[in-house]
């Protein structure tokens, strides 16, 4: 399976926070799985801990996720497709993770209704 982590299913992820489904649990545990996060989670988890939404241990995301998972960067044809897209959804981080899914065959673990408007593979946060 490859699987892109949306936002806040990768911060339940690195915090074992029981908030995360225990199908999405297994898929991001499971061994032969493919497990993204794109550049654009990383900056959406920075803006949201220095605006005092997100509390330690968040300060050591970067180094755990290069050892955890397989970062996805933003390529133009990422930005593009996100720009291209229908409205359904005016968050430009879930925008853009929609448009790499889209394009790099990934299932997006989310638990956001809007995501699933469009043509994408969902795995339940």
């Amino acid at each position: 399976m490859r699987l892109l982590l949306d936002t806040n299913a990768l911060i339940w992820a690195l915090l074992d926070d029981p908030s995360l489904t225990q199908e999405a649990r297994a898929a991001i545990g499971e061994r032969g799985n493919h497990i993204a996060v794109s550049v654009a989670s990383v900056w959406e988890i920075s803006i949201k801990h220095r605006a005092g939404k997100l509390r330690p241990p968040v300060d050591d995301v970067v180094g755990d996720l290069a050892r955890r998972f397989s970062m996805l960067p933003i390529a133009p044809e990422h930005a593009w497709a996100a720009g291209q897209l229908p409205l359904h959804h005016r968050d430009p981080f879930d925008r853009i993770l929609v448009a790499q899914a889209q394009l790099e065959g990934l299932t997006i673990v989310t638990r956001d209704p809007k995501i699933a408007r469009y043509q994408v593979a969902i795995l339940p946060a």
